[in-house]
């Protein structure tokens, strides 16, 4: 039995996909960095197949929060890496830790999956707590490198370009 006001992290399910399009676009309202065309990315890539690990955090049988991990290609053809986001949490759960479990049972999840490694754009003083870091021979053009960030779950990290799946280009 659950106990009351305990998060559940749990898989995406079809019955959920309004409520993520929800905290996602409350979540993304007033950040000044969005073009708040996250929930678009987000129903291109399920439209696509291309959701590798999608959650939600579940609160009082709520969706509060949301973490999607999807395919990235490397220009130097290493394989089985992935992009993290968006991440979306509603504004009034921010700060309680919900964003840091998601991120941590996507990448627990990934690593089953005998992925190679997980890249993102965002905030390098957030996402160092969870081992990311900056490397200088991953590129992702037309963004700074300070907020490049990725997480190799081997030893030697790919070198090369790379690029999101299609599905960040959605506008609509």
């Amino acid at each position: 039995m659950k106990k009351e006001h305990e998060i559940v992290i749990r898989h995406e399910t079809s019955a959920d996909v309004g409520a993520i399009t929800e905290v996602t676009v409350a979540a993304f309202k007033t950040l000044e960095i969005s073009n708040q065309t996250e929930h678009f990315i987000i129903s291109a890539l399920r439209a696509a197949n291309a959701l590798t690990v999608s959650l939600v955090a579940e609160l009082d049988g709520h969706v509060v929060g949301h973490i999607a991990f999807s395919p990235v290609t490397i220009s130097d053809g290493s394989r089985d890496w992935h992009g993290l986001g968006p991440i979306s949490v509603l504004p009034k759960h921010q700060r309680q830790g919900i964003g840091s479990l998601l991120i941590q049972e996507g990448l627990s999840l990934l690593k089953d999956l005998n992925a190679q490694g997980c890249c993102l754009v965002g905030h390098p003083d957030y996402y160092k707590r969870f081992g990311f870091r900056n490397i200088s021979s991953l590129i992702y053009e037309g963004v700074p490198q300070e907020v490049f960030l990725a997480l190799p779950f081997r030893e030697d990290p790919p070198q090369g370009i790379v690029v999101f799946h299609e599905g960040f280009k959605a506008d609509s």
